[in-house]
C-alpha cells in the first residue's frame, strides 16, 4: 500500500510543477527601482548635454521628482502626498481602483514625460523611453495594465506641468539682465569667457517649501575692502596662498567637486566648451548610488528623488538671492586688480556673484536631509566624476561629503571661506527645515 502511495505521489509531482506560473509574474518584475534609476540618470545626461545653468537643473530635478514620487505613492497608505506641503501643489489624479496598473511604469512614463517640459533636447527622451518600454512589454504586463498605466503617468505628468509653469519661470527669463556695477567692489564677469551672470532674478521663483527667498537669508559677508590689515583683505590674501601651496590631495579635491556644467576651454584662437555634471546633479547621483547601496525598493528611492530634489531647489534660490544682494567680487578678480596680475585659480571662476557659495549651501542642504533617509554614518564610494575622467571618493557621512564639497571651492581658488563657512550654516538651515517639516513615510 505504502509503494503504491510513493508511486502516485511521484507521478503527481512529476506532472504537477512546485509552483505554477501565474499571469501577476509581471509585478515583481516590474517593480524594480533600477527602472527609476536609468531614467533619472536619463534626465541628468540630457540636462548634461543641453548645459543648463545649476538653479534652472535644480527647478527640473524637482519638478520631475515630485512626478514620479507622486505616481507611486498613489494608493499606498504607507506614503503621504507632497500637495498641500509644497506651494500651490493641489491634489493629484486619483487612480481608479477597478483598474490595475504598474506604479513603476506609470512613475517611469511620468518622470520622462514631466522632464520634456523642461529639456531642450527632447528627442533623446523620447528616444530613451521608447526603449525602455520596449522592456517593460517583454515582462508580460498585460495590455490593459500596460495601458492604464501610461495613461495614468500622463495625467500625473500634466499636472506637474501645470504646476510649473505657474512658479514664474517664463517672467524671470524676460527680466532684464543683471547690470553691471561700476564700483570697485562688486562682482565683474570673469576670463576667459566673460560671460554674464547667470540667473539674477532667481530670487522670485516660488520657493518649494520655504516661506520665501529671504527666510534664511545669512550674515552679511565682511565690507570689501583693499586695507591690507581689513579683515576681506586678509580672506583674499588666504585664498591666494592656499592656491599657491595646495597639495595634490587638495587639487584632486577641487576638481572632484568642481561640477562646471560649462567650462570654458581656450587654445591659443580656439574656444570650446567642456559640458559636465552640475553640483545639484552630483548630489542627485549621490541619491540615486545610495538607494542602490541600500537596496532601497522603487518607493524609496522616489522618496529619496523627490525630498531631495526639492531641498536642493529652495536651497539654490537661498543661495541665489544673497549672491546678488551683496554682488561680492571673486578672488580672481580682485587677486589680478590688486594682488598678483599673473594669478590663476585652480577652477575656473563660474559666472555668478562669490557669497554664498553654492556648493556650500546645496551640499549641506542635502547632506541632512540624506542622513535623515538613510542615516548619519552612511558610508559611500561617490563614482560620479569618473565619467567626466575623475577617480571615485570615498566618504563615510553625507556630512564629510558636504564639508568636503565646501572647502574645496576654497581650494580651487574661486570663494573665500566666509561664503563657505556662512554658505554651510544656511545650507544646514534649510536641510533642517526640510527634515523637520517635509511629511512622506506616514510610518
Amino acid at each position: 500500500m505504502s509503494r503504491m502511495f510513493f508511486i502516485a505521489f511521484l507521478i503527481i509531482s512529476i506532472t504537477c510543477p512546485a509552483q505554477k506560473t501565474t499571469s501577476n509574474d509581471w509585478k515583481m518584475k516590474t517593480e524594480n527601482a533600477e527602472f527609476l534609476h536609468r531614467a533619472m540618470k536619463q534626465v541628468t545626461d540630457v540636462i548634461v548635454h543641453d548645459i543648463f545653468s545649476p538653479p534652472v537643473t535644480s527647478r527640473t530635478y524637482a519638478y520631475v521628482s515630485v512626478a514620479a514620487y507622486e505616481t507611486l505613492i498613489q494608493g499606498n497608505n504607507n506614503y503621504t502626498s507632497l500637495a498641500g506641503q509644497l506651494h500651490d501643489l493641489e491634489a493629484l489624479p486619483i487612480k481608479e481602483n477597478k483598474i490595475e496598473y504598474s506604479p513603476t511604469l506609470a512613475a517611469v512614463h511620468a518622470l520622462l514625460t514631466t522632464s520634456k517640459h523642461f529639456v531642450l533636447s527632447e528627442e533623446k527622451i523620447d528616444g530613451f523611453e521608447k526603449t525602455l518600454l520596449e522592456e517593460f512589454r517583454t515582462l508580460g504586463i498585460p495590455k490593459t495594465t500596460y495601458d492604464s498605466s501610461i495613461a495614468y503617468g500622463q495625467q500625473v505628468a500634466e499636472h506637474i506641468i501645470a504646476w510649473a509653469n505657474k512658479d514664474n519661470y517664463k517672467q524671470i527669463q524676460s527680466m532684464s539682465d543683471y547690470r553691471v556695477r561700476n564700483d570697485v567692489g562688486s562682482w565683474k564677469p570673469t576670463p576667459p569667457a566673460y560671460m554674464k551672470a547667470i540667473e539674477p532674478n532667481w530670487n522670485k521663483l516660488r520657493t518649494f517649501m520655504i516661506d520665501s527667498a529671504q527666510q534664511f537669508k545669512p550674515v552679511p559677508p565682511p565690507p570689501f575692502s583693499t586695507d591690507t590689515a581689513s579683515t576681506f583683505y586678509k580672506d583674499v590674501v588666504a585664498v591666494y596662498e592656499k592656491v599657491n601651496t595646495n597639495t595634490a590631495e587638495e587639487n584632486e579635491i577641487a576638481n572632484f567637486w568642481d561640477c562646471n556644467p560649462f567650462k570654458m576651454n581656450v587654445r591659443g584662437h580656439v574656444m570650446y566648451a567642456t559640458k559636465k555634471i552640475s553640483p545639484n546633479g552630483h548630489w542627485m547621483n549621490i541619491t540615486s548610488l545610495t538607494c542602490k547601496k541600500s537596496n532601497a525598493s522603487v518607493l524609496k528611492s522616489a522618496e529619496a528623488y523627490a525630498t531631495v530634489a526639492v531641498t536642493l531647489a529652495d536651497a539654490f534660490i537661498s543661495c541665489w538671492d544673497e549672491k546678488y544682494r551683496s554682488s561680492v567680487i571673486r578672488p580672481e578678480t580682485y587677486i589680478n586688480q590688486h594682488i598678483d596680475p599673473n594669478w590663476l585659480p585652480v577652477l575656473q571662476t563660474p559666472p555668478f556673484p562669490e557669497y554664498t557659495s553654492g556648493h556650500s549651501v546645496v551640499s549641506s542642504a542635502a547632506a541632512i536631509m540624506l542622513g535623515k533617509l538613510f542615516g548619519e554614518t552612511f558610508e559611500f564610494s561617490d563614482n560620479t566624476e569618473v565619467e567626466f575622467g575623475l577617480p571615485v571618493r570615498n566618504f563615510g557621512s553625507f556630512k564629510q561629503a558636504a564639508e568636503e564639497a565646501a572647502i574645496s571651492r576654497f581650494y580651487g581658488g574661486i570663494h573665500y571661506m566666509p561664503a563657505i563657512v556662512n554658505g554651510q550654516e544656511e545650507g544646514y538651515a534649510i536641510g533642517a527645515f526640510f527634515a523637520n517639516n517635509l511629511r512622506t513615510n506616514s510610518k
